[in-house]
């Protein structure tokens, strides 16, 4: 995991920000050494609990990608497609 700033919104709660985080951190995972499916979206569940719309998430996402390089969209996409225990990104997803 590189040395970046997450997109952080200031009226977030701890909590909020605490739950955006780990999130990133499974994206993170998920591109880098490979996550457990469940897991992945079970932290995908509560990152919706935060951000809630499609637009916010889009925009929340592109910041994202900008700092990281990865994409959340793509990454949940191959999370819901995923038919084993664990995935990781290729790097042609």
């Amino acid at each position: 995991m590189a040395n970046y700033s997450y997109p952080i919104e200031e009226d977030w709660t701890h909590e909020e920000i605490a739950i955006v985080i780990d999130f990133f951190n499974l994206v993170e995972e998920a591109n880098e050494t490979g996550v457990e499916n469940a897991a992945f979206l079970a932290g995908y569940k509560k990152f919706k609990t935060v951000i809630k719309s499609i637009g916010e998430e889009k925009r929340i996402g592109r910041k994202f990608q900008e700092v990281s390089g990865y994409s959340i969209y793509h990454t949940v996409q191959r999370a819901k497609s995923a038919t084993g225990k664990r995935f990781k990104m290729s790097m042609d997803s």
